[in-house]
């Protein structure tokens, strides 16, 4: 079949300007903009499933949130993996200054936030398992709101193509507002932050309410974050945007630990697109002696004030592969120490994919006996590329020192359902058939101080993410996978 002839031109061309029409798009390195890839029908998946993700989402992240304030815990569980990885190491020793010794402890002013994004694959044989937790630069909200508008749009105004490569035609789409869910619950945050300095007396109450994103340099998903700071922009919130760097010569204490940004005034909510790698806290002119100590104790300072913030460096390690293994592994009956009771202990544990950590006699099961196909090998690492599979596990597996395996953890590999029928996948304003798509939902949370901030118990809508089964790596961003949405059918 020729590619070119499956959907007209035509059609193309419109869907790829409404994406960028709508913000659903990268920034180029000479500031031009280039389309997200996308899918011309969205996904479907049994209401039932879907409803049982609507429920043990918002459990998982009452869940972290709690471990995530659980200080001890944290330190006594990760400090293997925090020796084993550099950049965890760097990150327990932020975290151990104010939370290390019990008998000094002084709980940092900073007030937990955690945006979170649950990331799911719905396995042929096993139902939907989570891949992993995402605490920190849980990003894409916005285009997961926009993917289902997107798909409205193919619907309303070339209906005859929407419905040549929908899959089931009773199938319904399912609602998403992430994008103005995560604003509520931010906007939630901001406001409690102000009306706590309200009742102090603070004399800088005529400033709206005052939300800073930290970002990278020279970032290229821009887009999704200005679709945020719109929706922030219209619950009343002033929006500003500062990398770490220029952070670290604009930070000042207010009264009352109020946060001071210079220029600004009051901030009453922070939230990190940046800091969960080394580059984010690497300063070339700064010479130092250590390698990021002067940005990543920036952030430190940001949690000795009181302000709303996502991700503490707390949220961070609650929600590294470590942790999630750790929380796969002890019995349901041990969610109590963190509030959870046991039948929704029993909910979460049924998304939990089986984990196991990197041992001398594990690796020996593994080479052994293990069906290799049936496992991936991860790292701490966030975003694409920290993913082993295969043979190539083994490979890995024997040339990783001992004092590293606390890195790293195996996982069962999940193999989700492929589309009933083909797709159209769109990138780069050129179509493709795509016959074995395969996709990742993340759902999205928000919770202020451990309590749910959206009109739906917590939840601020989904992400979906689809790719061909063949690739490994299904990021839009950095991988091969394309935007996508949902629709949902009875069965």
């Amino acid at each position: 079949m020729n590619n070119k002839q499956l959907v007209s031109q035509q059609v193309i061309e419109d869907v790829t300007e409404w994406e960028i029409m709508h913000g659903v798009a990268f920034r180029q390195e000479d500031n031009t903009a280039r389309h997200v890839p996308f899918s011309i029908a969205p996904m479907t998946m049994q209401r039932s499933a879907y409803q049982h993700l609507l429920s043990v989402t918002p459990l998982i992240a009452k869940l972290v949130s709690n471990v995530s304030e659980d200080h001890d815990f944290l330190q006594a569980s990760l400090s293997d993996m925090a020796k084993a990885d550099p950049f965890f190491g760097r990150l327990m020793e932020l975290h151990q200054q104010p939370h290390g010794d019990a008998s000094h402890r002084q709980q940092p002013a900073r007030q937990p936030l955690l945006l979170m994004r649950t990331d799911f694959m719905d396995d042929r044989q096993h139902g939907a398992k989570v891949i992993e937790f995402n605490g920190i630069a849980a990003g894409m909200g916005p285009f997961g709101q926009r993917a289902a508008e997107l798909h409205r749009y193919v619907e309303n105004q070339w209906g005859e193509v929407y419905r040549n490569w929908l899959e089931d035609e009773t199938a319904v789409p399912a609602d998403n507002q992430g994008m103005e869910q995560l604003a509520l619950g931010i906007a939630t945050s901001a406001k409690k932050v102000k009306a706590h300095f309200a009742e102090l007396g603070d004399c800088a109450l005529e400033q709206k309410p005052t939300f800073l994103m930290i970002v990278q340099k020279d970032e290229d998903n821009v887009y999704d974050q200005h679709l945020l700071e719109i929706a922030l922009q219209n619950l009343g919130i002033k929006t500003v945007r500062r990398t770490f760097e220029q952070l670290s010569a604009q930070l000042s204490t207010g009264d009352n630990q109020r946060l001071i940004l210079q220029g600004v005034g009051a901030i009453d909510t922070v939230y990190l697109r940046a800091g969960y790698q080394y580059t984010d806290y690497w300063a070339p002119d700064l010479n130092e002696d250590i390698c990021c100590q002067t940005l990543s104790q920036t952030r430190l300072f940001i949690e000795q004030h009181f302000v709303a913030m996502n991700a503490t460096i707390s949220q961070q390690l609650a929600t590294s592969k470590s942790m999630q293994m750790l929380l796969t592994m002890m019995p349901s009956e041990e969610y109590a120490r963190w509030g959870l009771s046991l039948e929704e202990a029993a909910l979460v544990k049924s998304v939990l994919a089986d984990m196991k950590p990197v041992s001398t006699q594990n690796i020996e099961w593994f080479n052994a006996s293990a069906d290799k196909e049936q496992w991936v090998l991860k790292n701490q690492g966030e975003g694409g590329g920290h993913c082993v599979f295969g043979e190539d596990i083994s490979q890995t597996l024997a040339q990783l020192k001992p004092e590293e395996y606390d890195a790293w953890a195996l996982m069962q590999r999940l193999y989700p359902h492929e589309r009933d029928m083909p797709t159209i996948a769109v990138r780069d304003g050129k179509q493709s058939l795509v016959t074995d798509l395969v996709s990742e939902i993340g759902l999205f949370t928000a919770h202020y101080q451990g309590e749910p901030v959206t009109e739906q118990n917590g939840y601020a809508g989904y992400l979906i993410r689809s790719k061909p089964a063949s690739e490994n790596e299904g990021g839009i961003h950095s991988g091969q996978g394309i935007l996508d949405s949902l629709v949902l059918i009875d069965v």
